[in-house]
């Protein structure tokens, strides 16, 4: 589904600690996941790739609210991070970028067909951002693979597809 686990970007928090969600908690018995994902190269390095749980929910419209009250706590000036909410069995249910106090939830994708495609533009995008990382241009490379997370953001696991596109719908 992704390269890694999930999409990861830095954080801007010092040492990569993310703010407290105090709306969730710890409870492994609550199905729902709310994640930050890592992808900082020393956490690649370190095998540290495996995404940072933020708070576990007893619903989905929880850990949506979830998302939100941690892009509140998101500097301003602060790129955005990538959030994905994930359930028991670790399957991506929603995914979206928070910043500047908002949360901007990725569609998913509405069929087998669609998803390939996105894999494959997500694909073509890694590539041209390695070429523009093998040219310098690492502000370019960081932007194309912003971008090619995004769209894996969309890869919704089947299970979930319609029910997240209906919670989209009533958060709307």
């Amino acid at each position: 589904m992704f390269d890694l686990p999930l999409p990861v970007h830095p954080t801007a928090y010092a040492r990569g600690i993310p703010p407290h969600v105090p709306s969730g908690d710890t409870d492994p018995d609550h199905p729902f996941a709310l994640t930050l994902s890592r992808r900082a190269p020393t956490d690649l390095l370190l095998g540290r790739a495996a995404p940072i749980v933020l708070a576990r929910f007893a619903t989905l419209a929880d850990a949506m609210q979830g998302a939100i009250d941690h892009a509140e706590a998101i500097a301003r000036e602060a790129p955005p991070q990538l959030l994905a909410i994930l359930d028991r069995d670790e399957r991506l249910v929603l995914a979206g970028a928070a910043s500047d106090h908002a949360v901007a939830w990725s569609h998913p994708v509405t069929s087998a067909a669609e998803a390939r495609g996105v894999v494959t533009e997500a694909s073509q995008l890694r590539a041209q951002a390695g070429r523009a990382a093998a040219w310098g241009e690492s502000d370019l490379a960081a932007q194309l693979r912003r971008r090619a997370d995004l769209l894996d953001a969309r890869l919704v696991d089947p299970l979930w597809r319609v029910f997240a596109a209906r919670a989209l719908q009533v958060a709307a």
